[in-house]
């Protein structure tokens, strides 16, 4: 992932910039442009009004902000913005899991650690790849739309796997799970692409959640209720076990 390099001792320049809009956010706000602007030639200003604010709502959605990502060997990065809601031991899911075929080992049966990340609708939905490596499964799964917040939801709903391959012998892996009203996960990425720490991978339209799983021996530098960004927050080091605890104020 292209970017300028900075660093911890005021090495690289920073600037504050509007957010730009991700391609697929476009095309629904030049639809509802397009449909105020046809209330409004049509003098019927009670629907131009709140059209043209669906319009600033929809680019908001899409943000895509530039983000720094730290750089370290064994940092595990958020790929999401939001609130981690779930910290539990759970085994992987089946589609990370199993061998399937391809001669590359899943995660294996054992229990691990899952981060879950809740986006809500005022969120960026880009989201990041929480390491670097070899993207070696992207696996789609349809599903029900329930509250992203529950438990189940990470085996109910529409969600999509990606394994990654560190090239050390460490993979992680991570699920987008589409909420309540998300109704298309978006994949940037394919099995094979080689990505780094913090590039996009990939987008969930209107609500919804990731969960992050840690390798064995790795526990989460993060919180219950800590609030994440995308490609920067780090939410563990690989063989790391710290406990870790905070105070809510």
């Amino acid at each position: 992932m292209a970017g300028d390099l900075v660093d911890n001792r005021g090495k690289g320049e920073a600037h504050w910039s509007w957010p730009s809009i991700h391609p697929e956010g476009r095309k629904f706000a030049l639809i509802a442009a397009a449909l105020s602007a046809f209330f409004a030639f049509m003098a019927w200003e009670t629907l131009a009004w709140p059209m043209g604010g669906l319009v600033l709502c929809i680019l908001a959605f899409f943000r895509d902000p530039r983000r720094v990502t730290p750089q370290g060997d064994k940092f595990v990065v958020a790929p999401a913005d939001g609130l981690i809601t779930l910290i539990q031991q759970v085994p992987p899911p089946r589609e990370l899991s199993v061998e399937d075929g391809s001669g590359i080992p899943g995660l294996g049966t054992e229990p691990v650690t899952r981060i879950s990340i809740f986006m809500s609708v005022f969120d960026v939905h880009i989201n990041r790849a929480p390491v670097g490596g070899t993207v070696r499964r992207v696996v789609y799964i349809p599903g029900k739309f329930l509250n992203a917040d529950l438990d189940k939801a990470s085996e109910d709903n529409e969600r999509q796997h990606f394994l990654v391959d560190r090239g050390d012998g460490v993979s992680i892996g991570f699920t987008q799970i589409a909420g309540l009203v998300a109704r298309r996960i978006v994949p940037f990425v394919k099995p094979g692409d080689i990505i780094a720490a913090g590039q996009r991978v990939g987008l969930i339209r209107f609500g919804s959640r990731v969960d992050v799983y840690l390798p064995a021996g790795t526990e989460p530098k993060v919180l219950l209720g800590q609030k994440t960004v995308a490609g920067e927050t780090i939410l563990a080091e690989v063989g790391q076990a710290p406990l870790i605890e905070g105070v809510t104020q």
